[in-house]
C-alpha cells in the first residue's frame, strides 16, 4: 500500500508538471522554452508603471541587449562592461560604422535572485577588445544565454562561447573565431539548445557557417558550410515526426538540416536583406520572416519539406507586406502577429492561411520597436524602444487593455516566469509582479 500510494503521489506530481499547474517557472532561452515566446501557463500583470507591480528594479552594469533567462528563481543575463566600469561603453558614432571600439570590455555573466534581484555571482569570461565595430543601438553583449538546468551556455560571438554550471565555474569554452558582420553592424544571433546539442549561427561576410557542438565539452559534432552573407536569426530547432531539424533563416535561402548529421533536408528562398527575425513552429508550420528592402513572410509544413521549395506545397502560403526587420513573430491562439520593419504598426494574420484579421494597426504611444513581442494569459505584450508596453487582447478585433510605461530605454525583449515579466531596459532590470517585496 506504501508502495502504491508513493507511486500515486508521483504520477499526480508529474501530471501537475506537465499541466503547467504551477506556470511556466522557468524561461531558458530568450524566446522562452520552445523559442515561441509565449508562457503558455502563466498569468502575468497587464498593467504597470515605476510606481505601481514593479516588485523590484536593479541597475545592471555595462551594456547588454541580450534577453535575461529564468530557470530555478534564479535570472541569468550577460552584459559587456568597460574597462572604467561605467554603465554604457563611451566611443565615437558613425552613421555607418555604429560604435567604435574604445579599449577593452569585460564580457560578463551575472546570476540574479528572481524574487529580490540581488546579485548571487558575477563572473567576467574573457576581457578583450572588440575587433570591429557595433551598430549604434547595438551592444557587445546582444546574443541572449542559453540553460538545460545544468549547463549555462554564454555565447558573446567573436569573442567565444562560455559554458558554466549553474553556480558560476566554467566547464569549458570554444572560440569560433572573428566574425566581419555587415557594415560592421555587430553580432546578435543566439545559439539554441536541445539534448546534447548546442547549435550556433555563424552567418557573416566572411566564411560562413553553421556547427553543432557537444553541450557537456564544447567539442564540434558538425560544421555545414553557408553561401550567406551576414544574419542575425536565431537557428530553431524542432522533433518532427521524420527527424529532428536546424532551421535557419538567411538572405540566400532559408534550410532545414539534419539535427544528428548536418544533412540539408530542404531549401527555400524568397527571404529579403539582413535577415534577423528568428523562425517559430506552431500549428505544424514552420513560419519565417524578414522586412529590411522587401516583405516576406512565408509558413512551411516541415514534414512535406524536402529539396528545393520554390514549386512545393510544402510552402502553405506566403505573406509580402508589412513584415518585421527586427522583431520576430508571435504565433499565438492560431493567429500571427508582427511587426512593421521596427515601427510601432501591427498586422494579425489567420496563422494557418494567411489571410488578414487585420493590418497596419498603429500602436499608440509606439513608434520604434526592436524587441519581440511575447504571449500570456490571451494577451499579448508589445514593447517599444521607449519603454513603453501596449498590452493587448488577443483575438480577431484589436483591443488595447492596457499601456505600460517605465523610465528606460528597452531593446531586449520580455522574460517570463510564473506571474512575474522580466523586462531589461538599457540601464535596469525590472521584475514586473503583483506580488509585494517581504520585508
Amino acid at each position: 500500500m506504501k508502495k502504491a500510494s508513493v507511486v500515486l503521489l508521483f504520477a499526480i506530481w508529474l501530471g501537475i508538471l506537465s499541466s503547467g499547474a504551477w506556470g511556466d517557472a522557468n524561461w531558458p532561452a530568450w524566446r522562452g522554452a520552445d523559442g515561441s515566446g509565449i508562457a503558455h501557463y502563466s498569468n502575468p500583470p497587464v498593467s504597470w508603471s515605476e510606481s505601481e507591480n514593479v516588485l523590484w528594479k536593479k541597475s545592471i552594469p555595462g551594456r547588454g541587449n541580450s534577453t535575461p533567462i529564468i530557470w530555478d528563481g534564479r535570472i541569468y543575463l550577460t552584459t559587456a562592461i568597460s574597462s572604467e566600469g561605467s554603465v554604457g561603453v563611451e566611443s565615437g558614432f558613425g552613421w555607418r560604422q555604429g560604435i567604435v571600439p574604445s579599449g577593452k570590455l569585460d564580457y560578463a555573466v551575472l546570476a540574479l535572485d528572481a524574487s529580490t534581484g540581488e546579485v548571487i555571482w558575477q563572473r567576467t569570461a574573457i576581457t578583450d577588445t572588440p575587433h570591429e565595430g557595433t551598430h549604434r543601438d547595438g551592444t557587445w553583449a546582444s546574443n541572449s544565454p542559453v540553460t538545460d538546468g545544468e549547463h549555462l551556455i554564454a555565447f558573446f560571438g567573436s569573442r567565444g562561447i562560455f559554458c558554466f554550471d549553474l553556480n558560476g565555474k566554467e566547464l569549458w569554452s570554444k572560440d569560433l573565431g572573428n566574425q566581419q558582420t555587415r557594415l560592421a553592424f555587430g553580432e546578435g544571433s543566439s545559439p539554441a539548445l536541445y539534448g546534447k546539442n548546442l547549435v550556433v549561427n555563424w552567418d557573416h561576410e566572411g566564411a560562413s557557417f553553421l556547427v553543432v557542438l557537444d553541450k557537456r565539452t564544447g567539442s564540434e559534432r558538425w560544421r555545414r558550410e553557408r553561401d550567406e552573407g551576414t544574419s542575425w536569426s536565431t537557428p530553431l530547432v524542432r522533433d518532427f515526426s521524420s527527424r529532428p531539424q536546424v532551421i535557419v533563416a538567411a538572405t540566400n535561402h532559408s534550410r532545414g538540416y539534419d539535427l544528428n548529421t548536418g544533412e540539408e533536408i530542404w531549401v527555400s528562398s524568397g527571404m529579403t536583406f539582413n535577415v534577423i527575425p528568428s523562425p517559430v513552429y506552431a500549428n505544424g508550420l514552420v513560419y519565417l520572416a524578414s522586412g529590411f528592402r522587401g516583405a516576406a513572410l512565408q509558413a512551411i509544413d516541415p514534414e512535406k519539406a524536402r529539396g528545393d521549395l520554390t514549386e512545393s506545397e510544402a510552402v502553405v502560403w506566403r505573406y509580402g507586406q508589412d513584415t518585421p526587420y527586427i522583431p520576430s513573430t508571435l504565433v499565438y491562439e492560431d493567429r500571427i502577429y508582427f511587426l512593421k520593419g521596427n515601427r510601432g504598426i501591427l498586422s494579425c494574420l489567420d496563422a494557418r492561411t494567411g489571410e488578414p484579421v487585420y493590418t497596419r494597426q498603429r500602436l499608440e504611444g509606439i513608434s520604434e520597436v526592436y524587441a519581440s513581442p511575447v504571449a500570456a494569459n490571451g494577451c499579448v505584450y508589445l514593447t517599444g524602444r521607449g519603454g513603453t508596453t501596449l498590452v493587448i487582447k488577443s483575438g480577431d478585433e484589436y483591443k488595447v487593455l492596457s499601456r505600460n510605461s517605465l523610465d528606460d530605454y528597452v531593446d531586449a525583449s520580455i522574460a517570463l516566469s510564473g506571474g512575474r515579466l522580466y523586462i531589461r531596459g538599457r540601464n535596469s532590470l525590472y521584475c514586473i509582479s503583483e506580488e509585494k517585496m517581504s520585508e
